[in-house]
């Protein structure tokens, strides 16, 4: 296993592969083109393992002692790691490549493969991971401005994403209008929104969950 950059932005090439050889070509190859890589030795090792917050994206060996490729893809899922896979395998095995690209993973490539066919996949795994990373960060700067507000705050954002008018909502609550308008206010501000399409978007991008917990 190589020394890792500490450097949080840098991707990181996780490969997996019971083959000494293969291992050491794949983390060439990377380094060849200025990409960090981490090797491990079976899907165990690398689950063991803490594995630093960069984005990247994983090449596996499908076909490996105890523990498959696909194994690794399921429990990676399971502690809700969606970091990208390209699989690697000497057999033409559809129903495998199937399974795997249904499971998320960003490719399915037959031994031998061209250098450059891996690293066009790997490019591809590393801006879906660095895609996901961003959507995930947005989500959760949205999850912290919304649990800022109070509960009549967010009873007034649930109406206002429903379409509904100030007057309405008033009387929905049972609230005068200015009310209202005060609270639709706070909320723009808490949410860092500057028009009601904005407030809208936001509150589409809030988990199912997290809007139903909060309701009133």
């Amino acid at each position: 296993m190589i020394a890792l950059a500490h450097d949080t932005d840098r991707p990181l090439v996780l490969i997996v592969d019971d083959d000494d050889d293969v291992r050491g070509s794949l983390q060439e190859l990377m380094l060849s083109v200025g990409l960090d890589a981490c090797c491990f030795a079976s899907p165990r090792e690398l689950l063991c393992s803490e594995l630093p917050e960069r984005p990247g994206c994983l090449v596996v060996d499908v076909r490996m002692p105890g523990l498959s490729g696909l194994d690794l893809q399921y429990q990676l899922a399971a502690r809700g790691n969606a970091k990208p896979i390209i699989f690697l395998t000497g057999y033409g095995d559809i129903p495998m490549t199937v399974q795997a690209m249904k499971a998320g993973a960003i490719d399915f490539l037959t031994k031998p493969f061209r250098d450059q066919t891996l690293l066009d996949a790997v490019v591809a795994g590393i801006e879906r991971d660095a895609a996901q990373r961003a959507q995930a960060q947005t989500i959760m700067e949205h999850i912290g401005r919304f649990t800022s507000l109070t509960p009549r705050e967010r009873q007034v954002l649930r109406e206002v994403a429903r379409g509904r008018l100030n007057k309405q909502i008033a009387y929905d609550l049972g609230i005068s209008e200015i009310t209202v308008k005060l609270h639709r206010s706070n909320v723009m501000r808490k949410m860092r929104t500057i028009s009601v399409g904005e407030l809208i978007r936001a509150w589409d991008i809030l988990p199912d969950d997290i809007r139903e917990r909060h309701q009133p």
